[in-house]
Protein backbone atom coordinates (compact mmCIF):
# COMPACT_ATOMS: atom_id res chain seq x y z
CA UNK A 1 0.00 0.00 0.00
CA UNK A 2 1.26 3.44 -0.89
CA UNK A 3 0.61 5.71 2.08
CA UNK A 4 -0.06 9.36 1.69
CA UNK A 5 2.97 11.46 2.05
CA UNK A 6 4.00 9.14 4.84
CA UNK A 7 7.55 10.47 5.10
CA UNK A 8 6.28 13.94 5.90
CA UNK A 9 2.72 13.81 7.16
CA UNK A 10 -0.59 12.01 6.94
CA UNK A 11 -3.98 13.58 6.44
CA UNK A 12 -7.32 11.95 5.86
CA UNK A 13 -7.66 13.24 2.33
CA UNK A 14 -4.43 11.58 1.38
CA UNK A 15 -5.22 8.36 3.17
CA UNK A 16 -6.89 7.02 0.08
CA UNK A 17 -5.62 3.48 0.23
CA UNK A 18 -7.12 0.68 2.29
CA UNK A 19 -5.19 -2.37 1.15
CA UNK A 20 -3.75 -1.47 -2.21
CA UNK A 21 -3.17 1.67 -4.18
CA UNK A 22 -5.71 2.64 -6.78
CA UNK A 23 -3.81 1.86 -9.96
CA UNK A 24 -2.37 5.14 -11.20
CA UNK A 25 -3.91 6.11 -14.49
CA UNK A 26 -2.47 8.75 -16.79
CA UNK A 27 -5.60 10.61 -17.71
CA UNK A 28 -6.21 13.52 -19.99
CA UNK A 29 -9.35 15.08 -18.53
CA UNK A 30 -11.77 12.18 -18.99
CA UNK A 31 -11.81 8.65 -20.34
CA UNK A 32 -12.72 5.04 -19.69
CA UNK A 33 -11.33 1.51 -19.65
CA UNK A 34 -11.74 0.88 -23.38
CA UNK A 35 -8.04 1.53 -23.84
CA UNK A 36 -8.59 3.54 -27.01
CA UNK A 37 -7.78 7.16 -27.75
CA UNK A 38 -11.31 7.78 -28.94
CA UNK A 39 -12.87 6.22 -25.87
CA UNK A 40 -16.42 4.88 -25.67
CA UNK A 41 -19.07 5.80 -28.26
CA UNK A 42 -21.14 8.88 -27.41
CA UNK A 43 -24.77 9.68 -28.15
CA UNK A 44 -27.39 12.35 -27.77
CA UNK A 45 -30.19 11.36 -25.43
CA UNK A 46 -32.47 11.16 -28.50
CA UNK A 47 -30.21 8.36 -29.80
CA UNK A 48 -30.44 6.25 -26.65
CA UNK A 49 -32.29 3.48 -28.47
CA UNK A 50 -29.07 2.78 -30.40
CA UNK A 51 -27.63 1.27 -27.21
CA UNK A 52 -29.94 -1.73 -27.52
CA UNK A 53 -29.04 -4.15 -24.73
CA UNK A 54 -25.73 -2.41 -23.95
CA UNK A 55 -25.39 -0.74 -20.58
CA UNK A 56 -23.12 2.30 -20.56
CA UNK A 57 -22.67 5.31 -18.31
CA UNK A 58 -22.21 9.06 -18.83
CA UNK A 59 -22.09 8.96 -22.63
CA UNK A 60 -24.72 11.53 -23.63
CA UNK A 61 -23.38 14.76 -25.09
CA UNK A 62 -26.56 16.70 -24.29
CA UNK A 63 -27.60 15.35 -20.90
CA UNK A 64 -28.61 17.24 -17.79
CA UNK A 65 -25.05 18.40 -17.19
CA UNK A 66 -24.25 18.88 -20.87
CA UNK A 67 -21.51 16.49 -22.01
CA UNK A 68 -21.75 13.71 -19.44
CA UNK A 69 -18.11 12.73 -19.93
CA UNK A 70 -17.32 15.82 -17.82
CA UNK A 71 -18.88 14.17 -14.79
CA UNK A 72 -16.42 15.27 -12.06
CA UNK A 73 -16.45 18.86 -10.82
CA UNK A 74 -15.80 21.04 -7.78
CA UNK A 75 -17.16 24.14 -6.08
CA UNK A 76 -17.01 25.92 -2.74
CA UNK A 77 -19.05 23.88 -0.26
CA UNK A 78 -22.44 25.37 0.54
CA UNK A 79 -22.76 27.49 -2.59
CA UNK A 80 -25.86 27.11 -4.72
CA UNK A 81 -26.56 27.42 -8.42
CA UNK A 82 -24.48 26.37 -11.39
CA UNK A 83 -21.06 27.13 -9.90
CA UNK A 84 -19.42 23.76 -10.63
CA UNK A 85 -15.96 23.91 -12.21
CA UNK A 86 -15.36 20.88 -14.43
CA UNK A 87 -11.73 21.52 -15.33
CA UNK A 88 -9.98 23.70 -12.75
CA UNK A 89 -10.85 25.67 -9.63
CA UNK A 90 -8.77 28.15 -7.62
CA UNK A 91 -8.80 27.28 -3.94
CA UNK A 92 -7.96 29.10 -0.70
CA UNK A 93 -6.44 28.03 2.60
CA UNK A 94 -8.99 26.82 5.13
CA UNK A 95 -11.91 26.59 2.71
CA UNK A 96 -13.96 23.43 2.18
CA UNK A 97 -14.80 22.31 -1.36
CA UNK A 98 -17.41 19.84 -2.55
CA UNK A 99 -16.34 17.37 -5.22
CA UNK A 100 -19.16 15.86 -7.29
CA UNK A 101 -19.36 12.77 -9.51
CA UNK A 102 -22.43 12.52 -11.75
CA UNK A 103 -23.92 9.06 -12.35
CA UNK A 104 -26.26 8.21 -15.25
CA UNK A 105 -26.99 4.75 -16.64
CA UNK A 106 -27.76 5.63 -20.27
CA UNK A 107 -29.57 2.36 -20.97
CA UNK A 108 -33.32 2.68 -21.47
CA UNK A 109 -34.42 -0.61 -19.96
CA UNK A 110 -31.52 -2.40 -18.27
CA UNK A 111 -30.18 -2.27 -14.74
CA UNK A 112 -26.46 -1.80 -14.10
CA UNK A 113 -24.99 -4.00 -11.38
CA UNK A 114 -22.04 -3.59 -9.06
CA UNK A 115 -22.06 0.19 -9.51
CA UNK A 116 -19.58 1.96 -7.27
CA UNK A 117 -17.73 5.26 -7.07
CA UNK A 118 -14.13 5.95 -6.06
CA UNK A 119 -12.19 9.18 -5.63
CA UNK A 120 -8.42 9.10 -5.99
CA UNK A 121 -7.27 12.02 -3.84
CA UNK A 122 -3.75 13.46 -4.11
CA UNK A 123 -0.98 12.04 -1.93
CA UNK A 124 1.53 14.89 -1.86
CA UNK A 125 1.97 18.52 -0.88
CA UNK A 126 1.79 20.78 -3.95
CA UNK A 127 0.20 23.99 -5.21
CA UNK A 128 -1.86 21.92 -7.69
CA UNK A 129 -3.82 18.75 -7.03
CA UNK A 130 -5.81 16.70 -9.53
CA UNK A 131 -8.70 14.70 -8.08
CA UNK A 132 -9.78 11.76 -10.23
CA UNK A 133 -13.24 10.26 -9.90
CA UNK A 134 -13.93 6.69 -11.02
CA UNK A 135 -17.28 5.07 -11.81
CA UNK A 136 -17.41 1.27 -12.11
CA UNK A 137 -20.09 -1.25 -13.07
CA UNK A 138 -19.68 -5.01 -13.41
CA UNK A 139 -22.04 -5.38 -16.39
CA UNK A 140 -21.51 -2.08 -18.22
CA UNK A 141 -19.51 -1.47 -21.40
CA UNK A 142 -16.97 -0.17 -20.64
CA UNK A 143 -16.74 -1.24 -17.02
CA UNK A 144 -14.80 1.81 -15.72
CA UNK A 145 -15.18 5.56 -16.41
CA UNK A 146 -13.03 8.38 -15.09
CA UNK A 147 -12.88 12.14 -15.09
CA UNK A 148 -10.86 14.73 -13.17
CA UNK A 149 -10.86 18.23 -11.73
CA UNK A 150 -7.79 20.26 -10.75
CA UNK A 151 -7.49 22.32 -7.55
CA UNK A 152 -4.98 25.18 -7.80
CA UNK A 153 -3.65 27.24 -4.87
CA UNK A 154 -1.27 30.18 -4.48
CA UNK A 155 1.15 28.05 -2.45
CA UNK A 156 1.77 24.44 -1.46
CA UNK A 157 -1.20 22.74 0.16
CA UNK A 158 -2.60 19.38 1.14
CA UNK A 159 -6.20 18.20 1.10
CA UNK A 160 -8.01 16.97 4.19
CA UNK A 161 -10.96 14.71 3.47
CA UNK A 162 -13.92 15.64 5.70
CA UNK A 163 -14.80 12.41 7.47
CA UNK A 164 -18.40 11.31 6.99
CA UNK A 165 -19.05 13.76 4.13
CA UNK A 166 -19.57 11.14 1.40
CA UNK A 167 -23.17 11.02 0.20
CA UNK A 168 -25.27 10.09 -2.83
CA UNK A 169 -28.17 12.30 -3.88
CA UNK A 170 -30.94 11.31 -6.27
CA UNK A 171 -34.68 11.92 -6.63
CA UNK A 172 -37.67 9.68 -6.05
CA UNK A 173 -40.61 9.30 -8.43
CA UNK A 174 -42.18 12.46 -6.97
CA UNK A 175 -39.08 14.56 -7.77
CA UNK A 176 -38.15 14.80 -4.09
CA UNK A 177 -34.42 14.90 -3.45
CA UNK A 178 -33.12 12.26 -1.07
CA UNK A 179 -29.67 11.75 0.34
CA UNK A 180 -27.93 8.47 1.19
CA UNK A 181 -24.86 8.41 3.40
CA UNK A 182 -21.89 6.63 1.82
CA UNK A 183 -18.96 4.93 3.50
CA UNK A 184 -15.64 6.76 3.72
CA UNK A 185 -14.35 3.82 1.68
CA UNK A 186 -15.25 5.97 -1.33
CA UNK A 187 -11.75 7.49 -0.98
CA UNK A 188 -10.05 4.08 -0.80
CA UNK A 189 -9.44 1.45 -3.45
CA UNK A 190 -12.53 -0.34 -2.12
CA UNK A 191 -14.88 2.40 -3.32
CA UNK A 192 -18.51 2.76 -2.22
CA UNK A 193 -21.57 1.03 -3.70
CA UNK A 194 -24.28 3.22 -5.20
CA UNK A 195 -27.92 2.45 -6.00
CA UNK A 196 -31.40 3.88 -6.32
CA UNK A 197 -33.67 3.10 -3.34
CA UNK A 198 -30.75 1.54 -1.47
CA UNK A 199 -27.01 1.46 -1.95
CA UNK A 200 -26.90 -2.13 -3.24
CA UNK A 201 -24.92 -1.50 -6.43
CA UNK A 202 -27.98 -1.65 -8.73
CA UNK A 203 -29.02 1.39 -10.80
CA UNK A 204 -31.79 1.14 -13.44
CA UNK A 205 -31.41 2.97 -16.75
CA UNK A 206 -32.74 6.35 -17.86
CA UNK A 207 -32.72 9.87 -16.38
CA UNK A 208 -35.26 8.94 -13.70
CA UNK A 209 -32.53 7.06 -11.84
CA UNK A 210 -29.51 9.35 -12.16
CA UNK A 211 -27.74 10.86 -9.16
CA UNK A 212 -24.68 12.61 -7.79
CA UNK A 213 -21.90 11.39 -5.48
CA UNK A 214 -20.41 14.16 -3.33
CA UNK A 215 -17.52 14.43 -0.89
CA UNK A 216 -16.00 17.42 0.91
CA UNK A 217 -12.31 18.26 1.16
CA UNK A 218 -10.60 21.03 3.12
CA UNK A 219 -7.58 22.94 1.79
CA UNK A 220 -4.68 23.35 4.24
CA UNK A 221 -1.48 25.29 3.58
CA UNK A 222 0.52 24.39 6.70
CA UNK A 223 2.24 21.13 7.55
CA UNK A 224 2.40 20.59 11.31
CA UNK A 225 2.59 16.87 12.03
CA UNK A 226 3.10 13.37 10.77
CA UNK A 227 0.67 10.65 11.79
CA UNK A 228 1.35 7.05 10.74
CA UNK A 229 -0.91 4.07 11.38
CA UNK A 230 0.15 0.39 11.34
CA UNK A 231 -1.45 -2.93 12.25
CA UNK A 232 -0.45 -6.54 12.99
CA UNK A 233 -2.10 -9.75 14.16
CA UNK A 234 -1.64 -10.01 17.93
CA UNK A 235 1.28 -12.27 18.74
CA UNK A 236 3.20 -11.44 15.56
CA UNK A 237 6.12 -9.03 15.34
CA UNK A 238 5.81 -7.32 11.96
CA UNK A 239 3.84 -4.09 11.57
CA UNK A 240 2.19 -3.36 8.21
CA UNK A 241 -0.47 -1.12 6.74
CA UNK A 242 -2.91 -3.98 6.18
CA UNK A 243 -3.37 -7.53 7.49
CA UNK A 244 -5.62 -10.47 6.65
CA UNK A 245 -7.64 -11.72 9.61
CA UNK A 246 -10.72 -13.74 10.49
CA UNK A 247 -13.59 -13.19 12.89
CA UNK A 248 -12.39 -13.69 16.47
CA UNK A 249 -8.80 -12.58 15.81
CA UNK A 250 -7.26 -9.81 17.90
CA UNK A 251 -5.22 -7.21 16.07
CA UNK A 252 -2.80 -4.64 17.46
CA UNK A 253 -2.71 -1.10 16.12
CA UNK A 254 0.14 1.40 16.38
CA UNK A 255 -0.19 5.17 15.93
CA UNK A 256 2.99 7.25 15.52
CA UNK A 257 2.96 11.03 16.03
CA UNK A 258 5.84 13.38 15.11
CA UNK A 259 5.91 17.16 15.64
CA UNK A 260 7.07 18.87 12.42
CA UNK A 261 6.81 22.43 13.70
CA UNK A 262 9.78 24.56 14.74
CA UNK A 263 8.24 25.12 18.16
CA UNK A 264 6.85 23.01 20.97
CA UNK A 265 3.22 21.94 20.74
CA UNK A 266 1.16 21.30 23.83
CA UNK A 267 -1.65 18.93 24.69
CA UNK A 268 -1.53 16.77 21.58
CA UNK A 269 -4.73 14.75 21.33
CA UNK A 270 -4.72 11.27 19.76
CA UNK A 271 -7.95 9.57 18.75
CA UNK A 272 -8.73 6.39 16.84
CA UNK A 273 -11.97 5.68 14.97
CA UNK A 274 -12.61 1.97 14.85
CA UNK A 275 -14.61 0.56 11.92
CA UNK A 276 -17.72 -1.51 12.35
CA UNK A 277 -16.72 -5.12 13.10
CA UNK A 278 -13.63 -4.20 15.16
CA UNK A 279 -14.17 -3.79 18.91
CA UNK A 280 -11.77 -2.05 21.31
CA UNK A 281 -10.24 -4.35 23.94
CA UNK A 282 -10.49 -2.71 27.35
CA UNK A 283 -7.25 -1.67 29.10
CA UNK A 284 -5.13 -2.27 26.02
CA UNK A 285 -3.85 1.29 25.30
CA UNK A 286 -0.15 1.99 25.90
CA UNK A 287 1.81 5.23 25.36
CA UNK A 288 5.50 5.21 24.39
CA UNK A 289 7.57 8.43 24.34
CA UNK A 290 10.78 9.88 25.85
CA UNK A 291 9.22 9.77 29.32
CA UNK A 292 7.85 6.24 28.91
CA UNK A 293 10.35 4.39 26.75
CA UNK A 294 9.04 1.01 27.93
CA UNK A 295 5.43 2.11 27.64
CA UNK A 296 2.80 3.06 30.19
CA UNK A 297 -0.76 1.71 30.39
CA UNK A 298 -3.53 4.30 29.96
CA UNK A 299 -6.58 3.05 31.87
CA UNK A 300 -9.15 5.67 30.93
CA UNK A 301 -10.14 3.73 27.76
CA UNK A 302 -11.09 6.92 25.87
CA UNK A 303 -8.80 6.49 22.85
CA UNK A 304 -11.66 5.38 20.59
CA UNK A 305 -14.23 7.83 22.01
CA UNK A 306 -13.09 11.32 23.05
CA UNK A 307 -9.38 10.62 22.50
CA UNK A 308 -6.38 10.88 24.83
CA UNK A 309 -3.98 13.73 25.69
CA UNK A 310 -0.42 12.49 25.12
CA UNK A 311 1.28 15.67 26.37
CA UNK A 312 3.72 18.21 24.93
CA UNK A 313 6.33 17.67 22.20
CA UNK A 314 9.25 19.74 20.94
CA UNK A 315 10.49 19.90 17.36
CA UNK A 316 10.76 16.36 15.94
CA UNK A 317 9.46 14.97 19.24
CA UNK A 318 7.49 11.79 18.75
CA UNK A 319 5.27 9.25 20.48
CA UNK A 320 3.68 5.86 19.83
CA UNK A 321 0.24 4.75 20.96
CA UNK A 322 -0.61 1.07 20.79
CA UNK A 323 -3.87 -0.73 21.50
CA UNK A 324 -5.75 -3.96 20.68
CA UNK A 325 -8.97 -4.55 18.75
CA UNK A 326 -11.00 -7.70 18.22
CA UNK A 327 -12.55 -8.63 14.85
CA UNK A 328 -16.27 -9.42 15.19
CA UNK A 329 -19.20 -10.03 12.85
CA UNK A 330 -21.73 -7.23 13.19
CA UNK A 331 -23.56 -7.76 9.88
CA UNK A 332 -20.45 -8.26 7.77
CA UNK A 333 -21.14 -8.17 4.05
CA UNK A 334 -20.83 -11.39 2.07
CA UNK A 335 -17.50 -11.76 0.30
CA UNK A 336 -14.46 -9.52 0.74
CA UNK A 337 -14.48 -6.91 3.53
CA UNK A 338 -11.97 -4.12 4.23
CA UNK A 339 -12.17 -2.78 7.79
CA UNK A 340 -10.47 0.61 7.50
CA UNK A 341 -9.28 2.12 10.78
CA UNK A 342 -8.52 5.86 11.14
CA UNK A 343 -6.14 7.51 13.60
CA UNK A 344 -5.91 11.27 14.11
CA UNK A 345 -3.78 13.78 15.99
CA UNK A 346 -5.15 17.22 16.82
CA UNK A 347 -2.42 19.87 16.95
CA UNK A 348 -3.21 23.56 17.46
CA UNK A 349 -6.74 22.98 16.24
CA UNK A 350 -5.73 21.12 13.06
CA UNK A 351 -6.37 17.42 12.50
CA UNK A 352 -3.86 15.04 10.87
CA UNK A 353 -4.83 11.49 10.00
CA UNK A 354 -3.74 8.15 8.63
CA UNK A 355 -5.31 4.70 8.29
CA UNK A 356 -4.64 0.97 8.46
CA UNK A 357 -6.95 -1.87 7.48
CA UNK A 358 -7.96 -5.44 8.19
CA UNK A 359 -9.09 -7.65 5.29
CA UNK A 360 -11.34 -10.69 5.71
CA UNK A 361 -13.80 -12.78 3.71
CA UNK A 362 -17.27 -13.88 4.70
CA UNK A 363 -18.91 -16.81 2.94
CA UNK A 364 -22.69 -16.66 2.53
CA UNK A 365 -24.79 -19.62 1.40
CA UNK A 366 -27.61 -17.75 -0.33
CA UNK A 367 -26.80 -14.96 -2.80
CA UNK A 368 -28.95 -11.84 -2.81
CA UNK A 369 -31.22 -11.75 -5.90
CA UNK A 370 -30.92 -8.83 -8.30
CA UNK A 371 -34.17 -6.82 -8.52
CA UNK A 372 -35.82 -6.38 -11.92
CA UNK A 373 -36.53 -2.72 -12.71
CA UNK A 374 -39.70 -1.39 -14.28
CA UNK A 375 -39.10 -0.45 -17.97
CA UNK A 376 -38.85 3.27 -18.60
CA UNK A 377 -40.03 5.16 -21.70
CA UNK A 378 -37.72 5.89 -24.62
CA UNK A 379 -37.67 9.63 -24.01
CA UNK A 380 -36.30 12.16 -21.61
CA UNK A 381 -38.60 11.84 -18.59
CA UNK A 382 -40.18 14.72 -16.75
CA UNK A 383 -39.62 12.98 -13.41
CA UNK A 384 -36.43 12.00 -11.69
CA UNK A 385 -33.52 13.99 -10.42
CA UNK A 386 -34.53 17.29 -12.02
CA UNK A 387 -34.24 19.00 -8.66
CA UNK A 388 -30.70 17.70 -8.45
CA UNK A 389 -29.93 19.32 -11.78
CA UNK A 390 -31.06 22.73 -10.54
CA UNK A 391 -29.97 22.44 -6.92
CA UNK A 392 -26.84 20.32 -7.19
CA UNK A 393 -25.69 20.07 -10.78
CA UNK A 394 -26.71 23.50 -11.97
CA UNK A 395 -29.43 26.12 -12.23
CA UNK A 396 -32.01 26.38 -14.97
CA UNK A 397 -35.07 24.49 -16.02
CA UNK A 398 -35.00 21.00 -17.46
CA UNK A 399 -36.29 22.30 -20.77
CA UNK A 400 -33.52 24.88 -21.03
CA UNK A 401 -30.75 22.43 -20.17
CA UNK A 402 -31.93 19.83 -22.63
CA UNK A 403 -32.26 22.41 -25.36
CA UNK A 404 -28.56 23.06 -25.59
CA UNK A 405 -25.64 20.98 -26.69
CA UNK A 406 -22.83 21.76 -24.31
CA UNK A 407 -19.63 20.66 -25.92
CA UNK A 408 -16.87 19.26 -23.78
CA UNK A 409 -14.22 21.67 -22.61
CA UNK A 410 -11.82 18.81 -22.23
CA UNK A 411 -10.04 16.82 -24.89
CA UNK A 412 -8.70 13.29 -25.00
Amino acid sequence: MSKIFKSVMSVSAAAIIATASITPVMVNAYGDSTGTIEGRPVYTYQEADQLGNTITFNSFTNGKIGDERNFVGAKVAGTTGNTWKDDEINVKDGEVYTIRLYVHNNSLYHTANGVKATFNLPTTVSNQHTIVGYLDSSNATPKRYFDEVKLVASEDMYLEYVNGSARYVNADANKNNREFKLSDSVITSEGALLGYDQMDGNIPGCFSYDGVVMIDVKVNYSVAAKVSKMVRIKGTKTWSESVVAKVGDEVEYQIEYVNLLAEEVKNVMIRDVLPTNVEYVKDSTYLYNSNYQNGTLLKDNTLTTTGINIGNYGTNGNAYVRFTGKVVDNSLACGANQLVNWASATVNGKVFKDDASVALDKTCDTPTPTPTPTPTPNELPQTGASTIVTGVIGAGSMATMLGYYIASRKKF
